[in-house]
């Protein structure tokens, strides 16, 4: 049976191992009666319990205190004693967090739809790869990421997977795997800029005029490759390119001091850091002011930094790898994995033929409107939410969610 405006709304616990964007909990607010737990000190000491209380977002959160082992077994606790109240378990990533509802939906009875916005196997890989653990600890921790997507999958309702790369990732251990959006683009808060408007928003960003802006949106992490990127933009600029990087993600001071560690001297005339925006307000105003974005990683699940870009018109250099190798390639110019002369020569490209790129990327704003709009992406999740709970297929349009 189809819901409609009498019906109870839809009782969601939205259940989270460690962080989230503030973007996917706002656009499931408008979708069901949500009530979301989470880790009380990644809740406190991250940006996003400050972030849910200004959107004034209809949200019940139920905080857990403890380390990682004392959230284990406090959010097992948790869900036996309330999984009977909700119609649906929506459990983030397939880790251990999840083991626990998965397993508690299981016994209790009550559906519960996994998501995947990550290879964990591939990003845990990446530590290895750097060094930054032993064979032994990566053999280890293999193991168990290998055992929990294997028993996750096999108890999970569903298994929303973020992407055409992703969704091949979860159908090795979750048959009932399909598409799933996360937050999606907003396209009209991502929208192109025209070129004076550019100039004014950077004046407004205190960025400079006339200089070829380059953005790096991600964090410092394992998984993703600032050093290739910083390398690219230094050969760009001994190239002749008077450009300048910057890095929007959190831990910028790291990225900073990156550059130093690896032996560039110059690093302070042309590379920038800011704290990380919020992402529903002022972040689109810095990719529309940018030339061109770069995303350089070791894996990708998918990249919706690349996508946001596009969305703006702004052309999108990034590594051939993962998710952004799986549906970029007609919209965005992809390098191989680690290759700084391959990036480098893109960026040059990007602004020696600047009406090329943007050509290139407003293609790649039409396939972002008609692929993953913030609208389409929450009509589907409430569709596959709907469709766990009552064990029936109900199409949803996006004119249903709530703009």
């Amino acid at each position: 049976m189809r819901p409609d405006a009498t019906d109870p709304p839809l009782r969601v616990l939205f259940f989270v191992e460690g962080f989230t964007d503030i973007r996917f909990v706002v656009g499931l607010s408008t979708i069901c009666d949500l009530t979301m737990v989470v880790p009380a000190g990644a809740y406190k000491h991250s940006s996003l319990r400050a972030r849910v209380a200004a959107s004034r977002a209809s949200i019940r959160v139920h905080e857990i205190e403890g380390g990682r082992l004392a959230f284990q077994l406090r959010s097992l606790a948790y869900l036996w004693r309330v999984a009977s109240q909700f119609d649906v378990i929506l459990s983030q990533e397939m880790l251990r967090g999840s083991l626990n509802a998965t397993v508690v939906g299981r016994l209790r009875r009550v559906p519960v739809v996994t998501t995947m916005s990550m290879p964990a196997l591939e990003y845990f890989q990446c530590r290895r790869e750097r060094r930054q653990i032993g064979a032994l600890s990566a053999w280890v921790g293999e193991a168990i990421i290998r055992g929990l997507l294997a028993i996750n999958g096999r108890l999970a309702t569903r298994c929303l997977a973020l992407g055409p790369y992703l969704m091949q990732v979860a159908a090795r251990t979750c048959p009932r795997t399909e598409p799933g959006y996360y937050y999606g683009v907003d396209t009209h808060l991502f929208r192109p800029a025209a070129v004076h408007e550019r100039a004014v928003l950077r004046q407004k960003l205190d960025l400079p005029v006339n200089k070829f802006l380059i953005v790096l949106a991600s964090r410092i992490s394992h998984e993703k490759d600032p050093e290739t990127v910083i390398e690219a933009v230094a050969k760009a600029r001994a190239n002749g390119l008077d450009a300048v990087l910057l890095n929007l993600g959190g831990g910028y001071q790291r990225f900073i001091d990156l550059a130093s560690a690896i032996g560039i001297r110059d690093a302070s005339d042309w590379i920038m850091g800011r704290p990380a925006v919020h992402p529903m307000r002022e972040l689109a105003d810095y990719f529309r002011a940018a030339d061109v974005l770069v995303q350089g990683s070791l894996e990708e699940g998918l990249g919706l930094s690349p996508l946001e870009a596009l969305a703006c018109e702004t052309p999108v250099v990034a590594t051939n790898v993962g998710g952004m190798a799986a549906h970029l390639g007609a919209y965005a110019a992809l390098t191989p994995r680690r290759d700084a002369d391959a990036m480098s020569r893109a960026i040059l490209v990007v602004a020696a033929l600047p009406e090329v790129a943007r050509r290139q990327a407003r293609r790649g704003r039409d396939y972002v409107c008609r692929e993953w709009s913030r609208e389409k992406a929450f009509a589907e999740l409430r569709r596959s939410l709907v469709e766990a709970a009552t064990g029936t297929s109900q199409p949803v349009t996006p004119g249903e969610v709530a703009a």
